[in-house]
């Protein structure tokens, strides 16, 4: 299975390695995520938006190529439609700010997940996904607000947005989140329990 990780997080993919300063609990998740599929024999297709100087701002030129379903005129948004519709599964991994994803995530789903390109309108509602080889989607999050206060007062607006609202509404299924929350507030043992666990349920991914 050819699985496209995409990571979104300033420090890159590369901050995974608890160097203090340059270090996130997002990116050595996705790590250990990739670790798991590699172990279990998958092919791994790595984005990493900030290194790659992904712009997620939609100009003009974006726009009119969104509304007439044709590649992005962005290369690299026209590199990760491509990637996209090769995948089999497709993992983003970033933390959650203001309740949502940060701005280079929301500029994927703009930009790459595009009328025309991963999906198409046809003569009803929903819309049905081009990508037809794209089995699932699994979002792999971390935030600072415990889990049962998101859930209650912000309705897990990151799956609302991304998962009901982008992957379900085109018709992709086996959608699943990995989240944690109050991280800073763990031991490192615990951390690091949570990063053995992330490796192995990524390990048992068919």
């Amino acid at each position: 299975m050819r699985v496209m990780v995409v990571v979104d997080h300033p420090y890159g993919a590369d901050a995974w390695d608890n160097t203090p300063h340059r270090r996130s609990f997002t990116v050595a998740l996705a790590h250990a995520a990739i670790e798991g599929l590699q172990q279990a024999g998958h092919q791994i297709d790595l984005v990493d938006l900030h290194a790659d100087g992904f712009n997620p701002v939609m100009s003009a030129d974006d726009l009119a190529a969104w509304r007439q379903g044709a590649p992005s005129p962005d290369p690299t948004a026209a590199d990760y439609q491509r990637r996209l519709l090769a995948a089999d599964h497709l993992v983003l991994a970033f933390p959650i700010w203001w309740e949502a994803m940060p701005a280079a995530t929301k500029g994927f789903i703009d930009k790459v997940v595009a009328k025309g390109v991963a999906y198409h309108q046809g003569t009803g509602i929903p819309p049905m996904t081009n990508a037809t080889k794209l089995s699932g989607v699994t979002l792999i999050t971390v935030m600072s607000t415990p889990t049962l206060l998101y859930r209650l007062a912000f309705g897990t607006a990151v799956t609302k947005i991304l998962l009901r609202g982008t992957f379900r509404k085109i018709g992709v299924g086996h959608l699943a989140w990995v989240h944690h929350a109050s991280v800073d507030r763990k031991t490192p043992a615990a951390r690091q329990g949570i990063l053995d666990a992330t490796r192995q349920r990524f390990a048992r991914q068919a």
